[in-house]
């Protein structure tokens, strides 16, 4: 149910969970969701910027993961269930994800975070009507305070209405 804010789509690996990187990034602890692979990185910090975006978005999970994003991660980062975005199955190409990310926004104003942002993702994002913004993160740092704060500025620009100052926790 649409809470009439804008979407934010939020990728994992490389934003959540950095990688490529030999040792874990300083704040992140290592979880061993799956015992046979690399742990995943996760990032406490990120509980409260999460926490802030949530409230000036409706956040959707744009990732491979699938529903086991909601069942691992989300537990950890105090996230509600979130919707998931149906990917074809894993591998996939990054530029798959554009046709299944234009179904799920539709007309709405989005903010897509990811590590992997195609040109079929840009022309994608050029090429609509609605307010649009792509956040290309560096897999081996993961989701940075600066992205976060220029995600909350973007959204603030959308609706003219303050939501970075004192009180946020981007901010103290």
């Amino acid at each position: 149910m649409s809470r009439g804010l804008p979407l934010l789509l939020l990728d994992v690996d490389g934003v959540l969970n950095p990688f490529g990187a030999d040792r874990c990034p300083p704040g992140y602890e290592e979880f061993d969701f799956f015992p046979d692979e690399e742990p995943v990185r996760l990032c406490r910090a990120h509980v409260a910027w999460l926490r802030e975006l949530g409230d000036r978005f409706e956040m959707a999970w744009a990732t491979g993961w699938g529903a086991e994003a909601n069942q691992l991660l989300a537990p950890v980062l105090q996230l509600p269930q979130l919707p998931v975005i149906g990917f074809p199955p894993i591998p996939f190409e990054p530029r798959e994800k554009v046709p299944a990310i234009a179904s799920y926004v539709g007309s709405r104003p989005a903010v897509w975070i990811d590590d992997a942002l195609t040109p079929e993702a840009h022309a994608w994002a050029e090429g609509r009507k609605a307010p649009t913004l792509l956040v290309d993160v560096d897999p081996a740092e993961g989701l940075t305070q600066a992205a976060v704060l220029r995600v909350l500025l973007w959204a603030e620009d959308l609706t003219g209405a303050s939501g970075v100052g004192d009180s946020s926790p981007l901010q103290r």
